[in-house]
């Protein structure tokens, strides 16, 4: 990625379209075919362009004259009709479709990672948290195949989005044609393997450099979802989840026994720049009549700089996820800390089964989850205890609906819905956590 956006290739793909439109115009018979022998030829000395710069200031001038210096006579046929968005700018979508390239290998390396962890704890069950407070158990293989899905959209955002970037204009000053016909656009854009913009003004539309950052935020913004994820649960009084520790590798400077989440730490830092950048893509769309070039300055340092921070993020949390070390005895433990209170539904549900309200099933399963709460009793035996609740649900029925099993017996049909496995497969299901009460 940092080869895609050096400055060296930069000027490379300027003269890689300059020498593109030049072989467009002798197509249409403009420029001599001797000519183009010379011109395809054609290099530059960096140092030379920079010695030019510092009397030009003008990057495009000081790049043409010392193109023009290694070239000679034929060079009066480079930058023929063109303004310098016409290189610029059509010399950044190539650039873009390179970092996406990259882009799309890191996204679908994380995909396939995603997957694989998924299906691994596809039936490790742990609790499942809302507001950050117990609701009911899920599995941890389902929390990533959810992540994975979000993946798969944010790989399809990414597709949509580089197709939008990967356009050409070579259609002169302020996009009339006046002084390079409209063949010459298609032919060096088929040329470049870009679509010809069907009409522009003196810059490609930065709608499409927008969607393009706003894109690469949002999958940053999936990054930092994933990685708060680990770092949440990698707290000391949850440690269901942790992410890779080399041997001799040191978490404080100060406390020896740190283990901290640091990369997940880093990768959340990064996506709030990445999403900063997008800020500033989205201001970059207005600019005034035909162009101007309050955008030009911007775009050196977000387009890079999102493409940069969000290939090395994937690549991170790829690792992170690679390396995850996950520990299902603690989380059958976590499960188990509230005595029971996650079966409060299906007590309320099989109170509503026998005929009572929802208000009163809710108000006698409430009365005693509170009590367990208060109490730190087992909300089992309230229940049992309650005689207003064994009214309508015998010690036998209450004890069946404390089933975990209950919780995920339709994790295999969403790994199905999802091609993660196939439909038949071992079930192979976590049981109950340990600990679970005789017959729950």
């Amino acid at each position: 990625m940092k080869r895609v956006w050096s400055e060296d290739t930069k000027f490379a793909t300027w003269l890689q379209v300059e020498v593109a439109v030049c072989e467009a115009w002798a197509e249409i018979g403009a420029v001599p075919r001797d000519a183009l022998a010379v011109i395809r030829k054609a290099s530059f000395d960096p140092e030379r362009m920079a010695q030019i710069l510092k009397q030009t200031h003008h990057d495009m001038t000081a790049f043409l004259a010392a193109v023009a210096e290694v070239v000679g006579p034929e060079s009066r046929f480079i930058h023929l009709g063109l303004t310098s968005s016409d290189i610029m700018d059509t010399a950044l979508s190539l650039q873009l479709i390179a970092a996406s390239d990259i882009l799309e290998r890191d996204v679908a390396a994380l995909i396939g990672v995603l997957g694989q962890r998924a299906v691994e704890h596809k039936d490790t069950m742990m609790m499942g948290r809302t507001h950050g407070v117990h609701a009911e158990p899920i599995t941890f293989g389902l929390k990533l195949a959810l992540w994975r899905e979000e993946m798969k959209r944010n790989a399809s955002r990414l597709s949509e989005a580089k197709k939008n970037i990967a356009v050409g204009k070579i259609s002169g000053a302020v996009g009339s044609y006046a002084t390079v016909p409209p063949d010459v656009e298609r032919i060096a854009c088929a040329q470049l393997g870009l679509s010809a913009a069907p009409v522009s003004n003196q810059v490609i539309q930065r709608d499409r450099h927008a969607q393009f950052v706003t894109t690469l935020a949002i999958i940053a913004s999936s990054l930092e979802k994933f990685a708060t994820e680990i770092r949440g649960l990698q707290r000391t009084e949850v440690r269901e989840v942790e992410e890779p520790f080399a041997a001799g590798q040191t978490g404080s400077s100060a406390m020896p026994h740190k283990r901290n989440p640091e990369l997940a730490e880093r990768v959340c830092g990064l996506s709030r720049l990445i999403r900063g950048h997008a800020v500033t893509a989205l201001e970059n769309v207005a600019l005034w009549h035909e162009r101007d070039i309050s955008h030009s300055s911007a775009e050196r340092i977000i387009l890079p700089d999102s493409c940069l921070a969000l290939d090395y993020i994937l690549n991170i949390f790829t690792e992170i996820m690679r390396g995850l070390l996950v520990y299902p005895e603690r989380m059958k433990e976590n499960i188990n800390i509230t005595r029971g209170l996650v079966f409060s539904q299906r007590v309320m549900l099989a109170l509503i089964d026998k005929g009572l309200s929802r208000q009163e099933s809710y108000k006698l399963v409430q009365r005693n989850a509170m009590r367990a709460w208060r109490e730190r009793a087992d909300f089992l035996s309230l229940l049992e205890a309650d005689p207003d609740v064994t009214r309508h649900l015998k010690a036998k029925e209450l004890r069946s609906i404390f089933d975990y099993s209950m919780f995920t017996r339709h994790v295999d049909e969403v790994f199905c819905r999802l091609g993660l496995i196939k439909r038949g497969s071992e079930k192979g299901r976590a049981g109950r956590p340990a600990g679970a009460k005789a017959g729950a």
